[in-house]
């Protein structure tokens, strides 16, 4: 059975002991039931993990750390996913299973017909909330870098920034097949993928994106939900440019 997997939100260096912070040492020593002794893994998203030998004293938990292992898990390109903001908690679904299949960055986006509108402190607490399910997912699965979630934005904020790579906004009933729309999987390095809420991206939305050159592309004949449509785009997406290959060669 693998070792239990928890990241540190500070630096962390080979062989040395660190007190864990207390949020830490409760899953251990009262959740897990770790004992003295027990072995688990840190990571502290810059890259690789450390195997660690639990030292439980009380309540106080240390962890002493081995040798730096460099291993990820990491695609071999770059996906962005902007999507729309949801209703309800579906973005808590989404955020978890982004991260899982890969996703390196996140944006959410308050579009025109998004339901769910967040302002000031309610939008920073969703926010946190996110990233510490992409931090817990990050654990689960075995990712040692985590996932980047941005402020919730408008599209044309977004829009603004330079592109890294190719941008493609889906479309249930319009555009490029993806597959054509993703070009060569040597000339791709990072793609953004935008998905829209639940009732779409609006007319203004799609010609804003359109004349900053986003492609619109389609994906199969059947209209998917939003929580959906962004993460069956990233698989597809991922097998179609073969960066999970690429990643464990």
């Amino acid at each position: 059975m693998p070792s239990p997997r928890f990241h540190c939100a500070f630096a962390l260096s080979p062989h040395a002991r660190i007190e864990l912070p207390d949020a830490i040492a409760h899953h251990a020593a009262r959740v897990l039931r770790l004992r003295d002794g027990d072995t688990v893994v840190l990571f502290d998203g810059n890259g690789g993990e450390y195997p660690a030998t639990l030292r439980i004293a009380g309540k106080t938990v240390h962890a002493e750390l081995g040798a730096h292992d460099p291993r990820e898990a990491e695609l071999a390109g770059g996906i962005t996913l902007v999507q729309g903001l949801p209703s309800g908690d579906k973005m808590d679904w989404i955020v978890e299973k982004a991260v899982e299949l890969g996703v390196r960055q996140l944006v959410p986006i308050a579009a025109q017909r998004s339901v769910l509108q967040l302002n000031g402190e309610r939008q920073d607490k969703r926010l946190a909330h996110w990233r510490r399910i992409a931090e817990a997912a990050s654990e689960q699965c075995g990712r040692n870098r985590l996932m980047h979630i941005e402020p919730v934005m408008a599209l044309p904020r977004w829009l603004e920034t330079p592109p890294l790579g190719r941008r493609l906004l889906c479309h249930p009933e319009d555009g490029t097949p993806l597959k054509a729309a993703l070009g060569e999987p040597r000339d791709t390095r990072s793609i953004a993928l935008l998905v829209g809420p639940e009732g779409g991206w609006s007319d203004a939305e799609r010609d804003a994106a359109r004349a900053a050159d986003v492609v619109t592309a389609s994906f199969g004949p059947r209209v998917l939900r939003t929580e959906t449509a962004g993460l069956a785009l990233v698989a597809a997406t991922t097998a179609l440019l073969g960066w999970d290959e690429a990643a464990s060669r």
